[in-house]
């Protein structure tokens, strides 16, 4: 299939992003937006909770609401971070072998620390 490259439609499909990259920037605009509730939501609570000790901080934790909330924001949040980490390698990290080195050191460290952190909130919540 010829692609017409006389067009802006044509120009962008022939370049490729329309089909990798717009999925990725729609996926970062998502958890952006995702993240605004979730950051205020988390904001007001780390103010609430100044001051407390930590066994009222770890009742705080072990509502159903907190807990699953504090998840969401840990995952949304090293989804989102790793997304733009991404970009930035691509774009800027111009030699293929250490730009893959690079990208599979990002993937392995977001999903390591984002699992670490819920791991951590699900065992403030069980009580272990």
């Amino acid at each position: 299939m010829a692609t017409d490259t006389n067009t802006i439609v044509g120009r962008v499909m022939a370049a490729g992003t329309a089909r990798h990259g717009g999925q990725d920037w729609m996926i970062q605009r998502m958890t952006s937006i995702a993240l605004v509730p979730l950051s205020l939501w988390f904001i007001v609570s780390a103010v609430g909770l100044a001051g407390t000790g930590y066994a009222e901080a770890r009742h705080w934790l072990a509502s159903p609401f907190n807990a699953t909330a504090m998840v969401l924001l840990i995952i949304t949040l090293f989804w989102h971070a790793q997304l733009g980490v991404r970009v930035i390698i691509e774009d800027y990290v111009h030699q293929e072998g250490i730009k893959l080195a690079s990208l599979l050191l990002l993937q392995f460290a977001a999903i390591a620390l984002g699992l670490t952190c819920v791991i951590a909130v699900l065992k403030i919540t069980v009580g272990s």
